[in-house]
């Protein structure tokens, strides 16, 4: 996939933080005379631990989908990170050929790149490597991606995280990606928000996010395999576009999660419905910056319903809505354009601030990059 295509594929309305599937106008011509030898891949990430990676599939059965009428139960892929004893086993898969063929299918400029790209991306973790033990367990990172993002774009914040002692549980939620495949073989598509891009929509998406990583945390911390290894008194969440703002609307009232991030998420609804007073950084292009009207300003509205003691707005100098995620490396490599601000050196960023917080939020390790602008990061501005 290349870069504006995808980007418009899988972008989120820079309005409203709810995505949208519509291919790009202006998308350049897919490069196809080598697309059969495309191995895209990922940033290896740079902690001291090996990387597993497990999937759990989660039927809730007391909630109906939300989605889709008729469905008794609502039924969730969550990917599960963790630090492990050692690389063994293969390498664990971006998405599945199904996932990879419905998101370049759906973009007519990708005609002849071969479906299964995506599938071939080249990750770090090792599919259900032993897991690294520690005493009192890891700390807990949720993550949730954009609407229409599949979980899988987060992958190379998931393996960062994983590899500097944290255990991470990337949730997808059902019928909001463009594809998500079960077990089973099943691939089911994006039906949320098809009636439009409302604060009522938003709204729900924000109670439905909500009610899933309650769900998670619940099954992770009752499992026999994840319970012991998880430190319940030390959760964040981390979330991209929509699953940023939810992240936001979510903290002040979860019962579990301590800290959080939104990664240029735009907000709607744009005002909490209890103040936000954990923890809490945004971190986004700039167009989120103070009065530059990103969001229709949702940032601006959003900030002063965050009153606790420690908060922090970041923009990017260069940062695209996809700069804070996997694709900001992956669409160069298949052809599209750069953003300004290069893909490795975005994804650089965003694990280096985002690791920060998490250090100082859930392993009380000081921070001094927090503080104040980095030379090592002029492109970091705090306001």
């Amino acid at each position: 996939m290349r870069k504006t295509a995808v980007a418009s594929l899988l972008a989120l309305s820079a309005l409203t933080g709810i995505g949208t599937v519509a291919a790009a106008a202006s998308a350049p011509t897919p490069v196809s005379t080598s697309a059969s030898a495309l191995r895209p891949a990922l940033p290896a990430p740079t902690g001291g631990h090996a990387v597993g990676r497990s999937v759990m599939h989660l039927i809730d059965p007391g909630r109906p989908d939300p989605w889709v009428a008729g469905q008794e139960a609502r039924e969730l892929m969550v990917s599960v990170w963790y630090p492990a004893r050692k690389a063994v086993g293969r390498p664990a898969p971006y998405v599945t050929p199904q996932e990879s063929e419905l998101i370049i299918r759906s973009v007519p400029q990708l005609k002849d790149v071969p479906p299964d790209t995506l599938a071939r991306t080249e990750t770090y973790a090792r599919v259900d490597a032993p897991a690294l033990k520690r005493k009192g367990g890891w700390p807990l990172v949720v993550l949730s991606p954009g609407m229409t993002l599949p979980r899988a774009t987060m992958t190379s914040l998931a393996e960062e995280f994983a590899s500097r002692g944290y255990l991470v549980a990337g949730i997808e939620h059902t019928y909001e990606s463009i594809a998500t495949t079960f077990p089973d073989g099943r691939t089911v598509t994006f039906e949320a928000g098809r009636g439009g891009q409302t604060p009522e929509l938003g709204a729900k998406v924000a109670r439905v996010r909500a009610a899933d990583t309650a769900f998670v945390l619940d099954r992770l911390e009752g499992s026999r395999r994840w319970g012991r290894l998880i430190d319940e008194s030390r959760i964040a969440m981390v979330g991209h576009s929509v699953g940023g703002q939810s992240a936001a609307h979510l903290l002040p009232g979860s019962r579990w999660i301590k800290a959080a991030v939104n990664l240029d998420g735009s907000y709607n609804p744009r005002t909490p419905a209890e103040p936000v007073e954990k923890p809490f950084m945004m971190i986004g292009n700039p167009r989120q910056a103070p009065g530059a009207g990103g969001g229709n300003g949702s940032w601006d509205l959003f900030w002063p319903h965050v009153t606790g003691d420690w908060k922090r707005w970041l923009t990017v100098t260069g940062a695209e809505h996809m700069s804070f995620v996997d694709y900001a490396v992956l669409q160069p490599q298949l052809g599209l354009p750069e953003h300004p601000l290069d893909g490795e050196r975005a994804v650089e960023i965003t694990r280096t601030y985002v690791t920060a917080f998490l250090d100082l939020h859930l392993k009380g390790r000081r921070q001094p990059l927090l503080d104040r602008p980095s030379a090592d990061h002029p492109e970091v501005r705090f306001h």
